[in-house]
């Protein structure tokens, strides 16, 4: 039987890997939304009963904020559930510091508000993850709740 040592560049390597695994909850949620662009509230459980009335599915929601100081063109992001349910933005400039909202069933899109056109609930209420992936498929954001959150996830 062959027992390996480790070279002293691959413990060093080592050591500063368990480091950065245990960075700090702050420096992890900046980590994981770059520029700016981040998953804030989501009204995951529709108030109420679930009727599936478009009124009720438009009170399923979640918000997306631009903390950057400039526009961020959103042609090409996704928004996604754990189940594949998927919303792409079409041509839509969110301004600096501000919010879009994404609605589960059917509207007008507005400023600040787009709806992503279902006659079925997206977001699970027991638990489920959103997801926010750039153009490119990358993942720029993630937002996961579970019941106990009451029905309203603040993702930051």
């Amino acid at each position: 039987m062959r027992i390996r040592t480790m070279a002293p560049a691959a413990l060093a390597a080592t050591a500063l890997a368990v480091s950065l695994l245990a960075a700090s909850p702050a420096s992890a949620a900046t980590a994981r939304h770059q520029g700016g662009l981040h998953l804030g509230t989501i009204q995951y459980d529709s108030p109420g009963r679930d009727t599936r009335s478009n009124s009720s599915l438009n009170a399923e929601w979640v918000n997306i904020h631009n903390s950057t100081r400039s526009a961020i063109q959103l042609k090409g992001y996704q928004l996604k559930d754990d189940t594949g349910y998927t919303y792409t933005f079409g041509s839509y400039n969110i301004g600096a510091g501000k919010t879009v909202k994404v609605r589960t069933g059917k509207g007008t899109n507005a400023s600040g508000v787009r709806y992503w056109g279902q006659s079925n609930y997206v977001w699970n209420n027991t638990s489920d993850k959103a997801r926010l992936l750039k153009p490119s498929g990358s993942l720029q954001d993630s937002c996961a709740w579970s019941r106990g959150d009451g029905g309203v996830k603040s993702c930051h």
